[in-house]
């Protein structure tokens, strides 16, 4: 069997998954603190028909050898954690994080899940709820009878309430971070989870041990970039359509040799 064949079968997955990759960045332009990812790719094993700097006789070697390539594999879709855009919403809820850190969502499951997107609502009991009902954690209750709602880049959250002068600290957003971000596991509802490779989350208060701090009334956007993104798929498709063509090449090599063959 030509090997070429093969070769250019393991181009077309890689090109496939990094056109998955992009397309799932493209879906997510406009999710609140979505982070895009990327493909890693790496070469595969080399089969060594001469070693370089083997003896070609006593006296000398070999300055290059003869080894042969058999393709390529995605290894990661890493996640990257550059800043997004901050947009300004003026809703007393709306928290973005400007630097490093995550806010702390209490999961159905006991678990712990941290997420970039701070649209927080309330819910029936006036808990700090994202949109899908997950709790903030530390959680916050803010009174029914609040007038409005304070909260410092510091993560310190004050209500203002009638007949009281001065303003009620009701607690504050702690933040979490890791030593490799990259390591957190994707789960949806613009969560993640923590893992071995993302190290234990060190919880902060806003501003302190390199943890960003909290913006009220703005969002971040989503760090994908369109343009690239459409550069990116433009190369990929051009990629695929060249292992195509080879494994095209291949298949008229063998057609050649088994005509010849079948004379």
């Amino acid at each position: 069997m030509n090997r070429a064949l093969w070769v250019a079968k393991t181009g077309l997955d890689a090109q496939q998954t990094r056109m998955s990759v992009v397309s799932n960045n493209l879906a997510n332009v406009n999710t609140t603190g979505f982070k895009k990812g990327r493909a890693v790719f790496e070469d595969l094993l080399y089969q060594t028909v001469r070693q370089p700097g083997a003896q070609a006789t006593q006296e000398a070697q070999l300055p290059s050898g003869l080894t042969l390539g058999t393709g390529v594999r995605t290894v990661a879709t890493e996640k990257l954690f550059n800043q997004g855009n901050l947009i300004q919403t003026e809703n007393a809820l709306d928290m973005a994080i400007e630097g490093r850190g995550f806010f702390q969502i209490l999961l159905p499951s006991g678990e712990i899940g941290y997420t970039r997107d701070g649209s927080f609502q309330l819910n029936a009991d006036g808990e700090v709820v994202m949109s899908n009902g997950y709790p903030l954690q530390p959680g916050l209750v803010v009174p029914e009878d609040t007038q409005s709602l304070t909260i410092g880049k510091d993560g310190t959250v004050t209500a203002q309430l009638p007949n009281e002068p001065e303003g009620v600290e009701l607690g504050i957003v702690q933040l979490a971070d890791f030593i490799n971000p990259a390591g957190l596991q994707p789960m949806g509802e613009n969560l993640f989870l923590e893992t071995g490779a993302s190290g234990a989350a060190q919880q902060s208060n806003p501003g302190l041990n390199g943890i960003g701090t909290v913006i009220q009334g703005s969002l971040e956007s989503s760090n994908v970039n369109i343009a690239e993104e459409l550069v990116n798929m433009i190369e990929t498709q051009r990629a695929y359509e060249v292992n195509s063509k080879a494994v095209s090449a291949a298949d008229q090599m063998l057609q050649f040799v088994n005509n010849n063959l079948a004379r």
